[in-house]
Order: C-alpha cells, then sequence, then structure tokens
C-alpha cells in the first residue's frame, strides 16, 4: 500500500475552502510546510503540516484539504517533523514542542488568547475582552479551522514551557518562575540574562537559556 494511501487511511478528513496562506495569523508556521509523521511502528509518512494555536491541533493539508489526525492514528504515531521542529503528545494528546539535550528535555505548549471583535464603549469606544463562549461556538461550528480568522478576531500567542531534567516535569508559566526553578543556578541565570535579552514568548530566547544553564550546571 503507498504511503500516501495508508496515511488516508489513519486520518479523519475534515474538507474546508483553502484560503490565501498569508492569513495564517492563529498558525504556528506561516504556511503550512513539508514534514514527516512518524509512527511507533518506525514508518515515516511525508505530509504538508501545520499546527494551529486556536484549536491546539496539528493539521494536515493535501491538494486544498485540512486533515486533522483521528484517535486511531494518536495512538500510533511517534512525533511529527516539520520546519527543523520536533513535536510530540503530552498526556493529554495535545502536540507539544521537543527539545532534547544531554540531560534534560525542553517541552513547549504553543497556544494563544482569542480576542472577539470590540463591543461598543462609551464615547464611542469598543472594548475587547477574550471570548470564551463565543470561541466555544465557533469552535464547534469548525470556524477557526480555516485558514483566515473572521472579521475584527484576533490572537494573542504565548507559550507554556515545561522541563525535564531528572527530577520530574515542571510547567513554567512565567519569567518569575522560569527563575525560581534555577534558583540553585543563580549565577548561570543572571551571567545569561546580563549578556543576553530574555523574552519569555519567544520560545528561542527561552530555550537558549535553559540549554546555557543545563549544559554548564553540575
Amino acid at each position: 500500500m503507498k504511503r500516501a494511501t495508508l496515511l488516508l487511511t489513519l486520518i479523519f478528513v475534515t474538507t474546508l475552502s483553502v484560503l490565501s496562506q498569508k492569513e495564517l495569523s492563529h498558525y504556528l508556521l506561516p504556511e503550512f510546510t513539508q514534514g514527516i509523521v512518524l509512527m511507533k511502528s518506525g514508518e515515516e509518512n511525508p505530509a504538508l503540516l501545520n499546527y494551529n494555536l486556536v484549536t491546539e491541533e496539528m493539521l494536515f493539508d493535501q491538494g486544498g484539504q485540512i486533515l486533522a489526525f483521528a484517535e486511531i492514528t494518536l495512538k500510533s504515531l511517534d512525533s511529527v517533523f516539520v520546519a527543523n521542529r520536533k513535536f510530540v503528545l503530552n498526556n493529554k494528546n495535545k502536540f507539544v514542542e521537543v527539545f532534547e539535550g544531554s540531560n534534560y528535555k525542553l517541552y513547549i505548549e504553543h497556544k494563544c488568547r482569542l480576542l472577539s471583535p470590540g463591543k461598543p464603549a462609551g464615547y464611542g469606544g469598543t472594548s475587547q475582552t477574550s471570548a470564551v463562549d463565543t470561541y466555544s461556538s465557533l469552535l464547534d461550528g469548525g470556524m477557526w479551522h480555516q485558514l483566515e480568522l473572521p472579521d475584527d478576531y484576533k490572537i494573542k500567542p504565548y507559550n507554556v514551557y515545561w522541563i525535564d531534567n531528572g527530577s520530574g516535569l515542571k510547567e513554567i508559566r512565567s519569567i518569575r518562575q522560569l527563575k525560581r526553578h534555577y534558583a540553585k543556578n543563580k549565577d548561570l541565570y543572571n551571567s545569561y540574562t546580563k549578556e543576553n535579552k530574555l523574552d519569555f514568548d519567544d520560545y528561542e530566547s527561552v530555550k537558549e537559556l535553559v540549554h546555557f544553564i543545563e549544559l554548564n550546571s553540575k
């Protein structure tokens, strides 16, 4: 059986209209990119992939069709490689990016906050807040699988980090928590941040800091 055919038998297909890829503001990558889906059996399946920040799903594009992994596929899936990045499933069956050092692993949950269209406010202004109820209804209707955001909706990407250096997973949601996590390596932390700007929302920035401390700590 050909690889493409086999992959399609493992994937639940949701067909959507393909819009301009210039509008992928709620996707992790600027466009669907060629990658590899590695199964636990060792089989490698090529695919055009991208990660949806709103639905927190890894999606697959074939000829204008957007495909979402079915539960049976997730159970047999080992990892996904795309744009020189590796993704694995966490204990909630959500894809997280992973960086592996010699003595640690750094996991990144790529997420976003959804901002609804502004509502009329006093003096002709508008107020814009997170819209949980609106988000839920749009998600149920498949709205956020599309490649273009609805008018007036905005997203604010953010990351949640998990560090495993042999003593169990530690969740990191802020710079303060990151600094506290490395309290025993205060000198290394201060040395690095003195010479390098730390941006918590930039996964590369956090990745480099973690690698520096883990590499140089005893």
